[in-house]
C-alpha cells in the first residue's frame, strides 16, 4: 500500500508502543487546538535527523500539527500517568500540559517520543489550564539547545509555536506550544505510578518495556541466570547513566532547579528545563528556583538528591529484584552504592580534565578542591575562571592576585610538569574541557524579553549561534561571556506553570 501524501510530505513516521502498555498508564486525549497558531522556531537539525521535511513543517498544515490543531496520520496522542515526590513529598501527578504524540521512528531506526508541551487540559491537569506561556517554552528551547552544543545528554526541542490564545499566570501572557523530542518520557515517577497504584504485572510490563526500549544490554548478557538478573543489571545500568549525567552538570555549573523524581528520565536525559540555570560565582549553595526556599536542590545537592530519587526507583523494583524483601533490599542497596563511586570518578578525570591534567596523582583531589575552595571564598566566576586558566589570562579575575592563589597556583604547575606529555597538550585538553561560554542568565533573559515584548526573535538566533560550539573559543563568544551587572536582587527562576 503506498503511503499517505502527508506522510510522503512531511515525514511522519509514527510508531505508538507505549500505547501498547496496559491502558493503566495513560490516557488517550486529544490536544486542544489553538485560535491561530503561528510558528516562531523550527529546529531544522531535530527535523533532519527525525526524517521530516522543514519546508513542510512551516506549512499550514506542518505548523497546524506542532499546534495541536491538526493529528497527524499514525499519532495516538496520550497522556501519560505518573507519580513523583516533589521536595520530599509524594503526589500523584501525570501529563497535566504535556500530549504524546507518538513515537516517531527515525532514518536510523530510532524511537523517540514527539511530545506536545502546553497543549491544553487533561485528565490529569487538576487546577491547571493545560496551557503554557510564550517565554518559557522559548527558554527551554535556549537551554535544551545549550545542553546539547555542551556534550550533555538531554531532551530537544523540535519547534515553538504561539497558540493565538491569551494565557493567565500573574498577568495575560501569549500561549505557545513546544514541541519536545526525547528518547522517551519514562521517569522514575513512573514506575513510582506503577508500584503504588498498579499491580505487580503493571510494574513488570513497564520495567520489561523500559529495558527493552532503552537498556536492552540488560537483558541480553550471557549466563544462565540472565531472566533472573535483568531487572538487577537494568537498575545498575539506570544508576551508572545518572551519575554520569549528573557528573555532567557539575562540571559546567548546570542547575537544574526542581529535581523532583518525574524529572529524572529513565533514559539518562536531562528533562524539564523550568527553574533551571548556569552558575556564575562559583557557590555550592547556588539556588534559582523561586520555590526552593530551603536549598534542596541547590548545585552542591545535586549529586545527594540524584542518589535519593534513584533510591525511590529502586524501592518500586524490589518485587523483580527478589522475590524475598531482605535479599532484594540487599541487592539494591548494593547497586546504590555504586552511584558514588561512579559520581566521583567521572566527576575527577572531568575535574581534571579542566585543568589539563593527564593521569593521575593522588593529590589530585587536593589541588582541585583547593582551587573551588578560594574560587568560593572570593565569588569567582566559575566557568570564566577556567577559560582563563586554560588560556593564562590571569589578569582577568580578582581571584588571582590575592595572596592564596600564587601557592595553588604553583602547586598546579608543578603537577603539570610532571606529566610526560607537552604544556600544548595541556591546553588543548583544557579547551575541549572548558567552555568558553555557558547561557548566561542575563542573556537568556535579554532574548526572551525581546522575543516576547516586541516580536524580536533576533536576539534569541543570535545567542543561539554561539551556544551551538561552546568549545570553539572564537572571537565572536567573548561578548557572551561578560557577567550581568552587579544586582541588588538574586537572580530567580520560575517553574512556568
Amino acid at each position: 500500500m503506498e503511503e499517505s501524501m502527508e506522510k510522503q510530505h512531511t515525514g511522519w513516521n509514527f510508531d505508538n508502543s507505549y500505547a501498547r502498555l496496559p491502558q493503566f498508564f495513560f490516557t488517550q486525549v486529544n490536544p486542544t487546538p489553538g485560535r491561530a497558531p503561528k510558528l516562531i522556531v523550527l529546529n531544522e537539525a531535530v527535523a533532519e535527523a527525525l526524517g521530516l521535511n522543514a519546508s513542510a513543517l512551516r506549512g499550514e498544515e506542518g505548523v497546524a500539527t506542532l499546534a495541536g490543531n491538526h493529528i497527524a496520520e499514525g499519532s495516538i496522542p496520550l497522556a501519560q500517568a505518573y507519580a513523583a515526590h516533589q521536595f520530599g513529598h509524594f503526589n500523584m501527578l501525570g501529563d497535566g500540559r504535556a500530549i504524546l504524540l507518538g513515537e516517531q521512528i527515525t532514518p536510523r531506526g530510532e524511537r523517540v517520543d514527539v511530545q506536545l508541551k502546553g497543549s491544553g487540559r487533561t485528565p490529569y491537569s487538576r487546577r491547571g489550564d493545560g496551557r503554557a506561556a510564550l517565554g518559557p517554552m522559548l527558554r527551554e528551547y535556549i537551554i535544551s539547545e545549550a545542553m546539547v552544543g555542551l556534550g550533555i545528554p538531554t531532551t530537544r526541542s523540535l519547534a515553538v509555536v504561539t497558540t493565538g490564545d491569551v494565557i493567565y499566570r500573574e498577568t495575560e501572557l501569549p500561549g505557545a506550544v513546544l514541541t519536545r523530542v526525547a528518547a522517551s518520557h519514562i521517569r522514575v515517577g513512573t514506575f513510582q505510578y506503577a508500584a503504588q497504584y498498579g499491580t505487580l504485572e503493571d510494574l513488570q510490563a513497564l520495567a520489561d518495556y523500559t529495558i527493552e526500549r532503552h537498556y536492552p544490554e540488560a537483558a541480553t548478557q550471557a549466563g544462565s541466570d540472565r531472566t533472573d538478573q535483568r531487572y538487577l543489571r537494568f537498575l545498575q545500568e539506570v544508576i551508572k547513566r545518572q551519575a554520569r549525567l549528573i557528573t555532567k552538570w557539575q562540571l559546567v555549573g548546570f542547575i537544574h532547579g526542581v529535581m523532583n523524581t518525574d524529572n529524572m528520565a529513565i533514559s539518562g536525559e536531562t528533562i524539564d528545563y523550568g527553574p533551571c540555570a548556569f552558575m556564575d560565582a562559583y557557590d555550592p549553595a547556588t539556588v534559582f528556583s523561586s520555590i526552593d526556599t530551603h536549598g534542596r536542590y541547590a548545585y552542591g545537592n545535586q549529586p545527594r538528591i540524584a542518589v535519593w530519587n534513584l533510591a525511590r526507583f529502586a524501592e518500586t523494583l524490589l518485587p523483580l529484584l527478589h522475590g524475598d524483601e531482605e535479599q532484594a533490599i540487599k541487592l539494591a542497596e548494593g547497586a546504590l552504592s555504586e552511584f558514588s563511586t561512579t559520581y566521583q570518578n567521572a566527576w575527577l578525570k572531568g575535574m581534571r580534565a579542566k585543568l589539563g591534567i593527564v593521569g593521575e596523582e593522588e593529590g589530585d583531589l587536593a589541588l582541585i578542591e583547593g582551587l573551588l575552595s578560594l574560587m568560593e571564598k572570593h565569588s569567582a566566576d566559575y566557568t570564566n575562571t577556567f577559560v582563563a586558566l586554560t588560556f593564562d589570562k590571569l589578569e582577568e579575575s580578582p581571584l588571582f592576585v590575592t595572596p592564596e592563589f600564587a601557592p595553588w597556583q604553583e602547586q598546579w604547575q608543578a603537577r603539570l610538569g610532571r606529566q610526560q606529555e607537552e604544556r600544548s597538550a595541556s591546553q588543548e585538553l583544557m579547551c575541549r574541557s572548558n567552555p568558553a561560554i555557558i547561557p548566561r542568565n542575563h542573556r537568556v533573559e535579554e532574548a526572551l524579553e525581546a522575543a516576547v515584548e516586541h516580536g524580536d526573535y533576533s536576539v534569541m538566533e543570535r545567542l543561539l549561534a554561539v551556544l551551538a560550539n561552546p568549545f570553539a573559543h572564537a572571537l565572536e563568544q567573548e561578548a557572551y561571556a561578560s557577567l550581568p551587572e552587579p544586582s541588588a536582587c538574586a537572580y530567580q527562576t520560575f517553574c512556568g506553570t
